[in-house]
């Protein structure tokens, strides 16, 4: 029996049919855009998980998620499917690695069983009040005032040594601490004894009287830091002012372990509880494989056995206090797909996004292996990928395309790998070992430096690394090596620093493509000017709505159990526009017409300049295939990334920090990337990208390769400087990766 897939229509999927064998290992490739993603996960897995849906009653289903069924004629051959995607485990900061894998309830088990002194279970967990730290309510993190920030240690506090507005040189705060009369207003604050600055910044509300005429005769003092601090957490204004004199940090009374002082004292053996959440997961098992009896034994068998599965997938070096939201969507992913590996259920559906995603190209190969596990136990395995190592063991490889949005959602191949590398398509010209990208002739000057010292964020092992301006630096190595910590500590010694990540763009659910980069203020403008009508008419967002609809184009309806559909507003069949608005022409196209072209077609129809430049710059980042109306919201994390980077295009002068620019990203879009990165550069701008994809890498003017392992044997630098010098470092996995790619051409 085969999954056989009759006239897919999602988003760009275009009438699509397929038939894909069972039991195999298929990996979908194609272009960014090409429509992978639509047949794989809003197809497939979402038909397989409403049909599942349709099994239960109708009262269970009222508290199950709302699936809609997918735009698909038919599906035959579907099984029970389990998404792994690229998403945050829980965006809650109570989460952890360790309850996120449910470890953490086999370690509370443990100590409240033959841990000493005698505590319950419920002791142990900081999502409790009889467990959870005093201070910061079991966060483990607390907000700390920046006294550098704060304060000007060099003046005294009659010159303005208090940054912050509110206390600023005759403001009514200012002028309490002066009648307080602890302080020597024109001694500067850095020769301040302890006890002094300590009742500036700390001192709890005390009420003075005044005796001095002309001023308040009652009133209360507070120290500096306290009253900031009480104010970030309650419900008055000023916090984001405030933000700037801030520090999250580690919760000074629990040590960041979240657990109050009862729980910590608590020992198994020679260890406290606080002792095993903070070791990597290698060493957490090291430890319990030594333990005896009965007890410990019969808590710890499962224990490491969930541990060995994180291990499998190369996650080790974590640690079970580690906060899931500080993971990235590729550990993510692997700790999902970490659960599967000790399922006894066969003939599933699996479908995976990217899973090499954020894994240096030492560590492909381990994620070979895993998929090759689940399709020999008689599973479906379904494969978004782009790289190459991964097609190449696939038993089935399909890439969709030609182009990207209206030019893509076709199957273009279908064919094992061997018979694809024959194929003249992009995936068959990289499977035939095609380069997409050459080796750069020369590399540019490293002239003038940005120097990082004693960095020792999470594991960075107190380093100092050289950056230069001007160039393209990248941050290699290991996944858990120290890179996201080594660039978070990067951007505290450079604020000015700007983050374009694959994050959400723009506030508002109705916002569009044209909107974000500047030019439909333009486009309403021309049309404005073309018909002698008010701009506002050719909003959607204002007088040219349609009525019914409100310029949305659908009319959303709430189906309870079922999943919630949207459909077309009859008023003004998807259009948006009302029809006095729709009534209005610009050279033969009316503005809902003008909303549904590509970006390449619209840049060819307006004259205007700015129109032509903004949008100029989407087709100059490969985006040309979106339609010019086209919602924020229904763009791919690569996509939301070059359309910042569209944005930053005309600036000069920035350094710009990318994370992995290269996710979601075909090896031919790769190259487009790459031409857009160097035109930032050559603009006047500062590159520093975090990155796995070897032609990245390759190009690179200056490299900081961190290693050698991830976790605690990490935060070292292995290996500094040109593509060249790295791949000739012995030690270096990324220069081992790196020789047979600089090969000139």
């Amino acid at each position: 029996m085969n999954i056989d897939v009759i006239g897919a229509e999602e988003n760009n999927l275009k009438h699509l049919d397929i038939s894909l064998p069972r039991n195999e290992l298929i990996v979908f490739t194609g272009v960014s855009g090409s429509g992978k993603s639509s047949l794989v996960f809003d197809t497939i897995y979402a038909a397989a998980q409403a049909e599942l849906l349709e099994t239960l009653s109708t009262y269970a289903r009222q508290s199950m998620p709302r699936i809609t069924s997918p735009r698909v004629e038919r599906i035959t051959g579907l099984s029970p499917a389990v998404a792994i995607q690229q998403r945050p485990l829980s965006k809650s900061p109570r989460s952890t690695v360790g309850t996120a894998t449910d470890i953490y309830s086999f370690v509370r088990l443990l100590f409240s069983r033959i841990g000493l002194p005698i505590l319950s279970a419920s002791d142990f967990s900081f999502n409790t009040p009889s467990g959870a730290c005093e201070v910061c309510s079991g966060l483990g993190m607390a907000l700390q005032i920046n006294r550098d920030a704060l304060i000007d240690w060099n003046l005294s506090l009659n010159q303005g040594a208090i940054r912050h507005r509110t206390w600023k040189v005759g403001s009514r705060y200012w002028n309490i601490i002066k009648a307080v009369g602890l302080f020597d207003m024109d001694k500067p604050i850095s020769r301040y004894s302890v006890k002094e600055l300590a009742s500036l910044l700390t001192q709890p509300p005390y009420q003075y009287q005044n005796k001095v005429p002309g001023f308040v005769q009652s009133f209360s003092y507070e120290g500096i830091a306290s009253r900031i601090l009480k104010r970030a957490t309650d419900s008055r204004g000023g916090k984001e002012y405030d933000e700037q004199f801030l520090l999250e940090g580690p919760c000074e009374a629990c040590g960041g372990s979240r657990l109050n002082a009862r729980a910590r004292q608590v020992k198994v053996g020679e260890k406290r509880i606080v002792d095993l959440l903070s070791l990597d997961l290698v060493r957490f098992r090291v430890f319990l494989e030594q333990l005896e009896g009965e007890i410990a034994r019969t808590i710890a068998e499962p224990t490491i056995k969930r541990l060995r599965q994180l291990e499998e997938v190369g996650l080790g070096y974590l640690s079970l206090n580690r906060s899931t939201d500080t993971l990235s969507g590729g550990e993510a992913q692997r700790i999902k797909l970490a659960r599967q590996l000790g399922s006894v259920f066969t003939e599933m559906i699996y479908v995976l996004d990217e899973p090499t995603q954020g894994l240096h190209s030492s560590d492909v190969d381990m994620i070979a292996k895993l998929l090759r596990q689940l399709a020999a136990h008689e599973n479906s395995v379904l494969v978004v990928e782009h790289d190459r190592s991964i097609m190449k063991i696939a038993d089935l490889i399909v890439e969709l395309g030609p182009g990207a949005g209206k030019r893509g959602g076709e199957i273009v191949g279908i064919a094992s790998p061997s018979a694809f590398a024959q194929l003249n398509t992009p995936t068959g010209q990289l499977l035939a070992d095609h380069e997409f990208v050459p080796v750069p002739r020369r590399r540019r000057a490293l002239k003038r430096s940005i120097r990082i010292e004693n960095a020792h964020l999470h594991n960075l092992a107190d380093i100092d690394v050289l950056f230069y301006w001007g160039v393209l630096n990248c941050v290699t190595g290991v996944s858990g090596s120290g890179k996201s910590s080594l660039v978070s500590e990067f951007m505290r010694t450079n604020p000015d620093a700007v983050l374009i990540d694959q994050g959400g763009v723009g506030s508002s659910s109705r916002s569009i493509v044209a909107t974000y980069v500047g030019a439909f203020d333009g486009i309403r403008s021309e049309f404005a000017r073309e018909t002698g009508r008010d701009p506002a008419l050719f909003a959607f967002n204002s007088d040219g709505a349609c009525p019914q609809c409100q310029g949305l184009g659908f009319i959303p309806f709430e189906m309870h159990f079922l999943g919630d559909i949207r459909q077309f507003c009859d008023a003004c069949a998807g259009k948006r526009y009302s029809e006095e608005a729709l009534k209005y022409r610009y050279r033969g196209r009316n503005i809902s017409e003008v909303l549904h072209l590509t970006i390449e077609e619209a840049v060819n129809v307006f004259e205007r300049p700015d129109v032509r430049e903004r949008l100029g710059l989407l087709n100059d980042v490969g985006l040309g295939y979106l339609e010019v109306g086209q919602a924020l919201g229904e763009l791919s994390g690569g996509e939301r990334q070059r359309l910042k980077i569209a944005e930053k295009l005309s600036s000069k002068g920035h350094i710009y920090i990318l994370d992995e620019p290269t996710r979601g990203l075909h090896a031919a879009d790769v190259a487009v990337l790459l031409q857009v990165l160097n035109r930032l550069i050559e603009s006047g701008n500062t590159l520093v990208v975090v990155e796995h994809d070897l032609d990245v890498i390759k190009t690179a003017d200056w490299i900081v390769d961190l290693g050698p392992g991830g976790g605690s044997v990490g935060g070292k630098v292995v290996a500094s400087g040109t593509p060249e010098q790295v791949a000739a470092v012995s030690k270096s996995l990324t220069g081992a990766a790196l020789r047979p790619k600089l090969r000139p051409e």
